[in-house]
């Protein structure tokens, strides 16, 4: 009989971390090789100082442009494709074969857009939480909170 393994990520927009237990009720360990840290300055250190300047076709008026987008938010979702990308590595390589998935409820969304349908079919759950700097002992009972479908 092979060992089947769930993984889950708890994440941030700035951090993850990675648990891996054998299933269905082994112990939960921590892979701190699989965690990441990033520095993401705010906004208005992504961008420049002032924002550009239009002039109106018609009279001398001159008026600020606002960016289509925000860099920190696109940052954010970039994050989130990433760590979706690492976990279908992880499952394409057999490393997992279940995912769980815990973060905040904005970054949870991302999280889940970016996930490709193979992950999505491994999704075991998820929790809209953020425990990402709370010590092993404060996310177990949340990851309890989770039962796979019968």
């Amino acid at each position: 009989m092979t060992t089947t393994h769930d993984w889950a990520l708890i994440a941030d927009a700035q951090r993850a971390r990675i648990l891996q237990r054998a299933a269905p009720a082994g112990p939960w360990r921590e892979l701190e090789s699989e965690a990441e840290e990033r520095f993401d300055p705010p906004s208005r250190a992504q961008g420049s100082d002032r924002p550009g300047r239009v002039v109106e076709s018609v009279g001398g008026a001159r008026h600020a442009v606002e960016p289509r987008h925000d860099p920190h938010r696109e940052a954010k979702r970039a994050f989130a494709e990433e760590l979706a990308e690492r976990l279908e590595a992880a499952l394409r390589a057999g490393r997992c074969q279940r995912i769980i998935l815990v973060a905040p409820p904005a970054f949870l969304g991302d999280l889940r857009a970016a996930l490709p349908p193979a992950a999505k079919r491994a999704l075991l759950g998820t929790l809209d939480k953020d425990l990402t700097r709370h010590p092993l002992a404060e996310i177990l009972p949340h990851l309890e909170e989770i039962r796979p479908p019968e």
